[in-house]
């Protein structure tokens, strides 16, 4: 067995038992990606990385026992790090290096985590796939190189699956943490609106928030533990009542509403009906309850274009506050400034009022229910390549299952279901009520328990 091998929680367990050093096993993972360069997993490392395992490893000699103390991680490209280049996925941000740490990455210094590096994203987090004009390589799926491994994450599941981080720092406006995890093998959870304060903002929809990506749901409320501590200020703030990971240990009975429609012209893909199918025979068996519902609501044209407006009127603010060469921007992403030139005041707020209708739809749909089932993505890992022409219908069609979720501020997980006759992975996607992040990573532990999933890895893993 190669440290790699070892869970974050068991890891965090052989530096307080002293096993092994921080120096160890930041050495290790910094080899690993130096190895896997190719794999689009990382755009910057950090050139202090074996300094603060050192100092790691000199507070764990003194007893110390900070959550994260000496434990490698990465912190998604979106976050801003003090001293640590944060290109925001842009070539017009290529030598940015920020003063100071977002709400987050310092939660994660604090906790004593060892940073090594930026994990690889897409322009300012507005696609589903990571390719960049930073790094020359995409983000891909190592279970099948030539495919993405989604976005706007992808860096970061790329590197847990890889075996290149224990655990990673993600975030996720329409689907940016679910989507990587499906399309590498993992976990990846979302929590409630306003448990984890996103950056650099809080905006009145507040769609976007951020959590981990990780292998094992443990190493998820581990993560998370850390993170959910809102920044003074979130409009939205709030605190859970203990521990996440003693939360793991709760059991009742729930009801499960599930469905598998697109909700655009897509007809469901037949993996993805595979995997609802796989969790639904676990969840039965495990003693829920679970119900098979009509889809609330279409993507229908006026909510496919009010979305787009959203997505294009906060990229146009955030590149109009950091973006001095906007020529360095990448097609998609001037195609959004160019929508958001169109746009006016009421044009936005139409498209925040029409998009909260719609979230309420579904709330009020799945009222009676405690938890909501339906796949992650609509199909395989895509290849690389595969977004040209409408990127935004495109993009829709296959990630259509999770934005709801943003918008309606619930919680929700991806958890593995399988991978496919080709070696492809795919996802399920539970969704669970406001504020009941606990009970949702709960019922995660027991999927994950019941073998809803193999413990599998790629190639890569073991090179």
């Amino acid at each position: 067995m190669t440290l790699h091998d070892l869970t974050a929680a068991q890891q965090l367990e052989g530096l307080r038992a002293k096993e092994f050093s921080s120096r160890e096993l930041t050495e290790h993972y910094l080899g690993r990606i130096e190895r896997h360069e190719g794999l689009g997993a990382f755009v910057t490392l950090n050139d202090a990385a074996l300094e603060e395992a050192d100092r790691a490893d000199a507070r764990l000699g003194a007893g110390d026992r900070a959550p994260l103390l000496g434990l490698p991680i990465g912190v998604k490209d979106l976050a801003a790090t003090a001293g640590v280049r944060t290109t925001f996925g842009s070539a017009a941000l290529r030598d940015f290096v920020p003063p100071q740490d977002s709400w987050t990455a310092g939660l994660i210094r604090q906790a004593g985590a060892v940073l090594l590096g930026k994990t690889n994203t897409s322009e300012f987090g507005a696609s589903c796939y990571t390719e960049n004009d930073v790094t020359p390589h995409p983000a891909v799926t190592p279970y099948a190189p030539t495919r993405y491994s989604s976005g706007s994450s992808g860096g970061a599941a790329t590197a847990v699956a890889a075996g290149l981080l224990p655990v990673a720092h993600a975030s996720d406006g329409a689907g940016s943490i679910r989507t990587p995890a499906a399309t590498c093998h993992l976990v990846g959870f979302k929590p409630s609106r306003g448990l984890v304060s996103p950056a650099p903002a809080v905006s009145f929809l507040s769609a976007g928030t951020e959590g981990p990506i990780a292998r094992t749901v443990e190493d998820a409320a581990l993560l998370l533990d850390v993170l959910a501590s809102p920044a003074p200020g979130d409009l939205y703030g709030w605190r859970n009542e203990g521990s996440f990971t003693q939360a793991l240990k709760l059991r009742r009975p729930l009801k499960v509403a599930t469905w598998t429609d697109t909700g655009t012209t897509e007809a469901t893909h037949p993996e993805a009906e595979r995997a609802v199918g796989r969790a639904k025979e676990v969840l039965t068996g495990l003693g829920h309850e679970v119900v098979e519902v009509p889809l609330p609501a279409r993507w229908d044209e006026p909510v496919s274009r009010a979305i787009l407006t959203w997505f294009a009127y906060q990229v146009g603010a955030v590149t109009q506050l950091v973006v001095r060469r906007p020529e360095l921007l990448r097609p998609y992403t001037k195609s959004l400034l160019a929508i958001n030139d169109t746009l006016s005041a009421n044009d936005i707020v139409t498209a925040q009022a029409l998009l909260a209708r719609y979230a309420g739809t579904f709330l009020a749909a799945t009222d009676d229910y405690d938890v909501v089932l339906t796949p992650t993505t609509n199909g395989p890992p895509v290849p690389i390549g595969h977004y040209t022409g409408d990127e935004a219908d495109l993009m829709l069609k296959w990630s259509c299952p999770t934005p709801w979720v943003n918008l309606a501020g619930v919680p929700a997980i991806s958890l593995p279901s399988h991978v496919d006759d080709q070696g492809l992975p795919h996802g399920v996607h539970l969704a669970g009520r406001a504020r009941r992040d606990a009970e949702l990573l709960a019922l995660a532990a027991q999927l994950e328990s019941a073998r809803l999933w193999e413990d599998r890895h790629p190639p890569a893993w073991h090179e």
